[in-house]
């Protein structure tokens, strides 16, 4: 199995999981939820591997570097 692939198992099935637990109750907001729970350690991850160079993570991500710093500040990681 690929590195994507057993990401992609883990969002799954965390999902899965999460769904489980609701019990029934109706979810709300669930894809800002994902993004906002994926998108902060994706950000500390790449950050570090590119050694807190905004540009070089920038690209990596396929980001423009403004859009970069403007996810940093929101997830309080500036």
């Amino acid at each position: 199995m690929s590195k994507n692939n057993s990401i992609e198992q883990c969002v799954r099935e965390s999902l899965q999981s999460y769904f489980h637990d609701l019990d029934g109750e109706t979810p709300d907001g669930v894809y800002d939820m994902v993004v906002r729970l994926v998108e902060k350690p994706l950000l500390e991850v790449v950050m570090s591997q590119a050694d807190h160079n905004q540009s070089r993570a920038a690209e990596w991500l396929g980001l423009n570097r403004n859009t970069l710093r403007k996810k940093l500040v929101e997830h309080k990681l500036l």
